[in-house]
């Protein structure tokens, strides 16, 4: 491992973020999709490994290929299917070659993400979680990831204050590591995943 984050689609905070997590754990860090559901039918298969999480606490962590292969189970080298169809569709995979492709292994991890706002502010979020031990039946670097309470996060953080769709992944749980750096930057807005007793600022109460 040289250090070097791989993020995607020009994604410089992306890129810091997972920079940040490979500091703080010595370990490689990914950047996934967050924004991916799981079915309900792949949910109800493996009810067995979902232990207590619900349905909507589970997204699928997905990325084209830029997950370092210690994380991935049965690595492959392949290419970009999105990008093969749209740019190269009638002809052997070309420049769109060079994705690592497999499902993610399972095991703890950490939701991280510093980003930069159009009023010049810095905020963050840091939830843990883990993935879970199923076969998410897709292509890229890919898992089921679990985080408690994962769709109120989704709506009261990530949607209201407008994050982009992809985040830091860290593949154990350092989130009292991550809180501390961000509090000694001098950034003060950190959210976290609250529990279903505690209503985000924006969350109605009477739902």
């Amino acid at each position: 491992m040289r250090g070097i984050p791989i993020s995607c689609e020009t994604d410089i905070y992306g890129a810091l973020s997972e920079y940040i997590i490979t500091l703080a754990t010595n370990l490689p860090a990914t950047l996934l999709d967050i924004n991916n559901t799981v079915p309900k039918d792949m949910y109800e298969e493996n009810v067995e490994k979902v232990k207590n999480y619900k349905l909507n606490d589970l997204f699928m962590g997905f990325h084209c290929g830029n997950t370092p292969i210690c994380y991935i189970k049965n690595a492959e080298m392949k290419y970009q299917l999105i990008m093969h169809r749209l740019l190269e569709p009638d002809k052997d995979p070309d420049i769109s070659r060079g994705t690592l492709e497999g499902t993610i292994i399972p095991g703890d991890i950490t939701l991280f993400r510093l980003q930069g706002t159009a009023d010049y502010e810095l905020r963050s979020y840091i939830a843990q979680g883990e993935v879970l031990d199923i076969n998410p039946k897709s292509f890229g670097g890919i898992g089921v990831f679990a985080v408690k309470e994962m769709a109120r996060f989704y709506r009261y953080i990530l949607i209201a204050k407008r994050f982009p769709h992809h985040t830091g992944i860290a593949f154990k749980h350092i989130g009292k590591v991550l809180f501390e750096t961000i509090k000694m930057l001098g950034i003060n807005d950190i959210a976290f995943n609250q529990p279903s007793n505690l209503i985000y600022r924006n969350e109605n109460p009477f739902d």
